[in-house]
């Protein structure tokens, strides 16, 4: 046995060889100063519940004929594992009950874990030019959730087919809400993220946190205009090349830490082109607030079949994430390049 394994090896030294094009450049290597990991979580406070992972599963599905398999599987996971969940747009059960089965999650997620309410920016807008308030609230409640993610998306909805008209600026609104009703809510955007003025302006609000769904992952603007017809799709293609990058982001809100100080909002959920749990690591050791990474695709890839799959597929990830923590440190001279 053995023999065979030397035999193994010696095939393998040559197939394992890697060259400095594939160095990863944000992490040192410190293989001296830690043992192995354990399969203990230390937990931490987020969105004032106790989580033990890093995770967030950002919003996604509902409203379909496999979005409640697929939503149980995930809130079932998050029980499991100690992590939270945005549901994805909720706009389909605000005044028809049909499909309150994708979303209603509490009695699967247990009530220890973070389950976040969702709804779009023009959606919200219209609620309250009509003074109706209250059918956000009684969503929140009826689902009970902790708290209401707003999507912001007006590229989104101009080029899809049947999308709302945003007649204000989506900062107004969210202001508006925030004086009308006292839930907590997260901000996030929807595939594109957000630059620099956008961020100072939401950092200085009382949510919950901002969502950075950014440049490099699924680009709902993009969905959208594939919809469109061919002549449409040339014009506005340019538009899904633009916006900013996770790593993008995090940079540009630690700047701002520096130049405001204390923000009002003060945890972020790092999301929008996260390959991989080095991804998440890098991104939320590298914010100056506290940050998890939320993961969405890569999730929904496993969450469609049997749960032990999902199962399986996150264990791994945070066993990885675990022996990162361990033995990489960030390399302080990396700039992104």
């Amino acid at each position: 046995m053995t023999k065979d394994r030397k035999l193994d090896h010696i095939q393998l030294a040559f197939d394992s060889q890697t060259g400095f094009a594939e160095q990863d450049q944000r992490f040192i290597y410190e293989p001296m100063l830690a043992a192995h990991p354990t399969d203990e979580d230390e937990a931490f406070l987020f969105l004032g519940k106790m989580v033990r992972a890093p995770f967030w599963v950002s919003s996604m599905t509902g409203g379909t004929g496999v979005a409640e398999k697929i939503n149980k599987n995930i809130a079932q996971a998050c029980r499991e594992f100690g992590f939270g969940m945005g549901l994805g747009s909720c706009r389909k059960i605000l005044f028809d009950k049909t499909h309150w089965a994708d979303f209603d999650m509490r009695e699967t997620i247990g009530p220890d874990q973070p389950l976040w309410a969702n709804l779009g920016i023009a959606q919200i807008e219209k609620l309250l030019k009509e003074k109706n308030e209250k059918a956000i609230v009684d969503l929140v409640g009826g689902l009970r959730a902790d708290g209401l993610i707003v999507h912001v998306n007006p590229l989104q909805e101009w080029f899809q087919p049947e999308g709302d008209q945003i007649e204000r600026p989506p900062l107004e609104t969210i202001e508006r809400l925030m004086e009308r009703i006292h839930i907590p809510l997260i901000v996030k955007e929807v595939g594109q993220g957000m630059g620099e003025e956008s961020l100072k302006r939401l950092l200085q609000l009382p949510l919950a946190a901002i969502e950075f769904a950014a440049y490099g992952g699924t680009n709902f603007s993009n969905l959208e205009l594939m919809r469109e017809d061919p002549a449409t799709q040339e014009m506005y293609q340019p538009f899904a090349f633009v916006g900013q990058s996770a790593y993008q982001m995090v940079k540009t809100v630690n700047r701002l830490l520096q130049q405001m100080g204390e923000p009002r909002c003060r945890q972020l959920i790092i999301s929008g082109g996260l390959k991989s749990y080095l991804d998440g690591y890098h991104l939320t050791s590298l914010s100056q607030l506290p940050a998890v990474y939320g993961m969405a695709s890569a999730v929904l890839k496993h969450a469609t079949g049997d749960y032990q799959e999902l199962q399986a597929y996150l264990k791994n990830q945070l066993k990885a994430f675990r022996l990162a923590q361990q033995y990489l440190k960030l390399n302080p001279e990396y700039d992104g390049a």
